[in-house]
């Protein structure tokens, strides 16, 4: 089975083999991807999260009532 990657770091284009370097603005892009992965999760965040473990323990649904039955719909 043929392969389109390329070993060597060798692009074709007469490269002599030095290594190319990353474009200036990845730096940037990764400090911003970092600071986005290193944030805290918000309280509410969390708390669904919460609730979605429950579901998988078997633990009542989101929005409704301890007996496991749906919560009466108050829109009426």
């Amino acid at each position: 089975m043929a392969s389109n990657h390329r070993q060597g770091g060798s692009n074709g284009g007469g490269d002599d083999g030095a290594q190319r370097r990353p474009p200036e603005w990845a730096d940037g892009l990764k400090q911003l991807y970092d600071s986005v992965v290193e944030e805290a999760l918000p309280d509410s965040f969390k708390d669904l999260l919460d609730q979605l473990d429950g579901l998988d323990s078997g633990g009542p649904s989101p929005g409704s009532n301890d007996n496991g039955k749906p919560a009466p719909d108050s829109r009426a």
